[in-house]
């Protein structure tokens, strides 16, 4: 194993923790909206519902196409919970090699350097867990601490991230790899029309993201020296639980989308990023990167209204969603990737990484260059 590790005089002030690198991986299979929307009013032909309202709704998410964890024909055979989570499984575990080797390869870091390993999903379920299926196949050490976290929806990047700093934050010598994976198109209900998951139809993606990060005292000098974690924050909004989820049902997960999300953003993200900043002797001026999940159309445009983001702040976000649509925890960390392969921050740069999911909560992350 490579001694990338630094001793420092004791009660010395440590470096923070910082982002290294995140790779990104998406399936193979690949469907325009068009294409998709196509196989819906096929599946659904026989169906009581409107074609057009259908079709209405798939183009108001605005997304261009999605990437897919198996060939569209398959989804047809996908009849049980046990067949959907199965092929959930296996797609998971390839998906999250590429990701993690991607996010290794960017650093400069082989798995035997892991180690933590903290999983997030909302999409399938598994024991052995996905990072536990990861250790041998991608030579991951027998001594690695692993932390599955499973149902924060879209805020799990976010969240990830933050659980992952805050292990390194007692561990400053140690690095650690947060795998998200989520395949939504395997969650997908053909016998329920109702408009929620009309909805999830037309906005929800499939793919995978890693990001490397590292105590403050591993090799501060890399020359792979991403932002640092500043500060991290989570709030959770009471009596919220039903605006957004799942109802496990004898067919898998059935969604849950109250109409009402872009208001409880709109409700509550100024106060919760202004309170955040606030405490890092910050507002909002002093932001010069927004990186925001891909909720949306509508939670986009309640991110840019509540917060009076200037046009364009969220540009990375909005081409995510055209590009992929909404990968759930891995959108946030895929507009994260973005921005960090663009070479547009330098330091003195600050960012802000935001992300909203079931609970209903937020989860905010201040990054600094």
């Amino acid at each position: 194993m490579t001694n990338h590790r630094l001793n420092l005089p004791r009660n010395s002030p440590r470096p923070p923790v910082r982002i290294r690198a995140v790779g990104r991986a998406l399936p193979e299979h690949y469907a325009d909206q068009e294409t998709l929307i196509a196989a819906f009013r096929d599946a659904w032909a026989t169906a009581h519902f409107n074609p057009d309202r259908l079709e209405e709704l798939h183009r108001a998410v605005q997304v261009s196409g999605r990437y897919l964890a198996l060939p569209l024909a398959r989804y047809r055979e996908l009849t049980t919970f046990a067949r959907r989570n199965e092929a959930w499984t296996r797609a998971a575990v390839d998906l999250g090699e590429a990701a993690v080797r991607e996010a290794l390869r960017l650093t400069g870091l082989s798995p035997v350097d892991v180690d933590h390993l903290v999983f997030v999903t909302t999409t399938g379920i598994a024991t052995p867990s996905i990072d536990a299926r990861l250790v041998n196949r991608l030579g991951l050490r027998r001594d690695v601490r692993r932390s599955p976290l499973f149902g924060l929806g879209c805020a799990g990047g976010a969240a990830g991230i933050s659980r992952a700093s805050d292990l390194l934050a007692g561990s400053p010598d140690r690095v650690a790899v947060l795998l998200s994976v989520e395949l939504c198109s395997l969650t997908l209900q053909l016998e329920d029309l109702s408009i929620p998951n009309l909805i999830s139809s037309g906005l929800f993606g499939d793919g995978a993201a890693a990001v490397v990060l590292t105590g403050g005292t591993f090799d501060p000098d890399s020359p792979v020296a991403g932002p640092a974690v500043a500060d991290t924050g989570s709030t959770f909004y009471p009596d919220t639980e039903r605006v957004m989820g799942w109802d496990v049902v004898d067919s898998g997960f059935k969604v849950i989308l109250s109409a009402k999300v872009p208001e409880v953003v709109r409700q509550n993200v100024r106060a919760d990023v202004d309170s955040f900043l606030a405490k890092n002797g910050l507002d909002r001026s002093a932001i010069r990167h927004w990186i925001a999940h891909t909720g949306g159309p509508r939670v986009l445009e309640a991110f840019e209204t509540a917060l009076e983001l200037p046009e364009g702040a969220l540009a990375r976000s909005w081409k995510s969603l055209r590009e992929t649509g909404n990968l759930s925890s891995a959108s946030v960390l895929f507009v994260l990737a973005d921005l960090l392969a663009s070479g547009e921050a330098v330091p003195g740069d600050r960012g802000l990484l935001m992300a909203m999911g079931p609970g209903f909560c937020s989860e905010l992350v201040l990054l600094e260059w």
